[in-house]
């Protein structure tokens, strides 16, 4: 039984890979979203993470879908005390910002699609410099008081106002942040590491990286003369025209041949492992594409691995 992790300073615990659910009600129907999460939570997995505006971005879409197909399967397997549900708020096309009036009307809104009477871990999508730290802090503490939300976190935000955000909570005896949620992977570290990292582990913050496979680059798939059919494939091949995601992709196939594992799992397992991580973000749209994403709870890096996946990602 693969051992969960504590997210942070709450009571929280998590599989080490969250399912990202950017994909339900968009690139995966109901029955393949359905699919996908059975055989996830079936593996031990119960840490998901969607957002409110997802898929607002397809057209005829407009933005509740993932959570809606969420809540659906939820009820349908009447689960919900086994899953860590994280969704977001700012970004939503009738919910957007973060002033205490939208952030409040935005859970109750995420609430009736989930179909549950609380967000086990609640972030502010996108910060927004133009609202007030006390502000944003001091609805998600309303929130949290009323028990619909258990825990906050925050998402794509400053490492200056992450700070005063903290201190904020800490000063006035509010809810806190538990969680961090960056840009981060093998070829994308300065979106993460330095000022903001080192503010995230010495406030006890977990970090739930999203993009944790670049959009696709660091699953393989991506080589020189291949075309790869995907909506993201534009944003991913780009790594192999840049000497660090060649190097990356390199050393990830010899690690991955010597431990007989996928390419994303071995991505997956160095960012599992760098400092303050709990678990990153990778989603499936099928369920054939869930034991590369998986594997990451069994597999053990050898420190001279890590080090030469850290050297080539440099």
């Amino acid at each position: 039984m693969t051992s969960l992790r504590k997210l942070g300073s709450s009571d929280l615990e998590v599989f080490p890979l969250a399912l990202g659910g950017n994909v339900f009600g968009w690139t995966a129907d109901q029955a393949a979203s359905f699919a996908v999460l059975d055989a996830y939570t079936a593996a031990g997995g119960n840490f998901v993470d969607t957002a409110d505006s997802y898929s607002a971005w397809v057209d005829g879409n407009s933005g509740g879908e993932s959570e809606t197909v969420l809540g659906k399967w939820l009820a349908a397997r009447g689960n919900r005390d086994d899953v860590v549900l994280a969704t977001k708020v700012s970004q939503h096309p009738e919910y957007p910002g973060l002033s205490a009036a939208n952030i409040k009307a935005a859970a109750d809104a995420s609430l009736r699609r989930l179909g549950t009477d609380h967000i086990d871990l609640y972030y502010t999508h996108f910060d927004k410099p133009e609202v007030p730290v006390e502000e944003i802090v001091g609805a998600l503490d309303e929130l949290v008081k009323a028990g619909k939300v258990r825990h906050i976190a925050a998402s794509n935000i400053s490492a200056e106002r992450l700070a005063a955000s903290l201190e904020f909570s800490d000063r006035e005896g509010l809810a806190r942040y538990v969680a961090l949620q960056p840009h981060y992977n093998l070829v994308s570290r300065d979106t993460y590491e330095g000022e903001l990292g080192d503010l995230a582990e010495r406030s006890g913050l977990a970090a739930v990286p999203y993009y944790a496979l670049a959009a696709g680059f660091l699953t393989g798939k991506y080589r020189p003369g291949t075309a790869v059919d995907s909506p993201r494939a534009g944003g991913a091949a780009k790594h192999l025209e840049t000497g660090r995601g060649r190097r990356v992709l390199a050393a990830l196939d010899e690690i991955a041949e010597a431990h007989d594992a996928p390419v994303a799992t071995v991505a997956l397992a160095w960012l599992a492992g760098r400092p303050t991580v709990a678990a990153p973000i990778a989603s499936a749209r099928t369920v054939e594409q869930l034991p590369a994403l998986l594997g990451v709870a069994e597999l053990n890096l050898t420190e001279d691995e890590t080090e030469r996946l850290t050297r080539a990602s440099a």
